[in-house]
């Protein structure tokens, strides 16, 4: 049934080796190579020119015909604006997820079937699906799931849960069953070395090595506050904006004996309020509200079904914790996530990932985070903080 594969090629080695298997298997493979991010600033890490010459250095090394797309302005429409936007409203956004859902499953799954006429796309992701990693196990009429993979530690399913489920039909993860050094060994064996030693990307890709606080400098005006303590009310020292700043982030101001933690950004007064010691409690949170979940599966909160027993994370690298989902109130499209056991640094703008054994289930996107004990212990006491506050940007 799949005959031509489109690959997309970033010039590094996962994607490389995936093609590699592909052609193994005896699959017509096609390269394409996205190119998502203009740079103007020779200090950014997202090397465009460099990963196409690695691109090309792989399809010849591999004998496949290499294809180039240009997303630049859609990236920017859909994925950058967006985390411009976000952190200007106090919020943390992951365009990773961003970008799979917008551009590497949308713009570039269509454009593969329609105007390279792919039977099925692949990435080198390190995700499985119930299909097989080369769809072995394709059932035009069956339910697809995407999968944990082999290499838990590099596993990607995180940043995969906002696709739309009806791309995994057609999708293949050549390295599910593959660890990393499996990946580079055979780099090595194939004439690929220098993929193998090439530096992977991490962190946001247009920000590159520079520092966060400098990039963002670029695209959005300081606008300096302050930061307050959250118990005391006082006032500890200043910022330059609160979209310089994240939840759980160190502050590091002087003359303080204890250092201080970004717990609360108040964005109406521009106001941060910080919290001293890493492990306040105003740090950890176990309740949940989300947007409307991105589902992988059948949805687990259908007719009938008033909650969900599964396991939450909200960054990639953190461990899974068990939780409960239900549908917000009054609302059927939001969901409240009561986690087992409060986490550090909930985010709003992050993203809730919902598991079950190994299939990844979807996600949603945090809107606000609290703790059951501290809201009921501690709200009368801050609803004093904030009112010194505003009392004192009134005089």
């Amino acid at each position: 049934m799949f005959r031509n594969i489109v690959i997309g090629v970033s010039g590094g080695v996962d994607s490389a080796i995936s093609a590699l298997l592909l052609k193994q298997k005896g699959y017509n493979v096609i390269g394409l190579f996205m190119k998502n991010w203009d740079e103007f600033d020779e200090m950014g890490a997202c090397s465009g020119e460099q990963d196409y010459r690695d691109a090309e250095f792989t399809c010849q090394k591999l004998d496949i015909e290499l294809h180039m797309v240009n997303y630049v302005k859609e990236y920017w429409n859909s994925v950058f604006s967006a985390f411009l936007e976000d952190y200007q409203n106090g919020l943390t956004p992951n365009p990773d997820i961003l970008c799979n859902k917008y551009i590497k499953f949308d713009l570039f799954y269509k454009y593969a079937r329609g105007h390279l006429h792919g039977d099925a796309i692949a990435t080198g992701h390190y995700a499985k699906t119930s299909f097989g990693n080369f769809l072995e196990h394709y059932n035009a009429n069956g339910d697809v799931n995407l999968l944990i993979p082999r290499d838990t530690f590099k596993d990607q399913t995180f940043f995969l849960s906002g696709i739309q489920r009806h791309t995994l039909s057609r999708t293949m993860f050549p390295l599910g069953d593959s660890l990393k050094s499996d990946v580079k060994l055979l780099a090595r064996k194939c004439g690929l070395e220098r993929l193998a030693h090439k530096k992977e990307s991490t962190g946001i890709c247009f920000v590159g090595n520079r520092d966060f606080k400098q990039f963002i400098k670029e695209y959005i005006q300081p606008r300096p506050g302050n930061f307050v303590d959250i118990d005391s009310g006082h006032i500890v020292g200043t910022h330059g904006g609160i979209h310089e700043w994240t939840i759980g982030q160190r502050c590091r101001l002087a003359s303080y004996l204890r250092p201080y933690f970004v717990a609360k950004k108040d964005v109406a007064n521009n106001t941060i309020y910080v919290a001293s010691g890493h492990e306040h409690p105003s740090l950890y949170s176990d309740i949940i509200n989300a947007s409307a979940p991105n589902w992988l599966c059948n949805d687990p909160l259908g007719a009938g079904t008033s909650e969900l027993r599964c396991r939450f994370r909200f960054q990639h690298t953190k461990p899974l914790v068990d939780c409960t989902v239900k549908r917000t109130k009054g609302n059927t499209s939001g969901v409240v996530i009561t986690l087992d056991k409060p986490l550090r640094a909930l985010t709003p703008g992050q993203y809730a990932v919902f598991y079950s054994g190994s299939a990844c289930l979807g996600s949603a996107r945090i809107i606000s985070a609290s703790a059951k004990v501290a809201e009921s212990e501690n709200k009368l006491a801050r609803v004093g903080v904030e009112e010194r506050v505003r009392s004192m940007k009134q005089r």
